[in-house]
C-alpha cells in the first residue's frame, strides 16, 4: 500500500510504503491501522512460489493480482489514479478482488 503514484504498483522502492506478508492463499483480511490521512492505492499479488516477484509469460502475470476499488485494466497495471481512495479519520474497507490470467 502506498501514497505515492510513483511507486505504484511496485512499492518495492517506497521506503513509506505498507507491506505484509502472508504464509497462504487462504488470508481473508487485513487491517492497517494508525494511518495518516491521504490517499492510498494498494496492490496485492499472490507470490505461488515464493520468489518476492510478479512473474509473468509473454507479459501476462502468472499469479494472481488485485488492486484497490477493483479498476478495469487490459495492458500493464492499472494508474494509481483509478486504484486510488481516501482514508480520513474512519475506518475504510477495501473488497479487493483476485484476478488470475493464466
Amino acid at each position: 500500500m502506498t501514497r505515492d503514484a510513483a511507486h505504484f504498483p511496485d512499492c518495492h522502492d517506497d521506503p513509506d510504503a505498507v507491506r505484509r506478508s502472508f504464509r497462504t492463499a487462504e488470508t481473508q483480511s487485513v487491517q492497517f491501522r494508525n494511518l495518516p490521512s491521504g490517499n492510498y492505492a494498494i496492490a496485492i499479488l499472490h507470490d505461488e512460489n515464493g520468489n518476492d516477484r510478479l512473474d509473468r509469460f509473454a507479459g501476462i502475470p502468472r499469479e494472481g493480482i488485485g488492486f484497490s476499488r477493483n479498476p478495469r485494466f487490459s495492458f500493464g497495471p492499472p494508474s494509481f489514479a483509478s486504484a486510488r481512495f481516501a482514508l480520513g479519520t474512519r475506518a475504510e474497507v477495501q473488497r479487493i478482488r483476485m484476478r488470475y490470467f493464466l
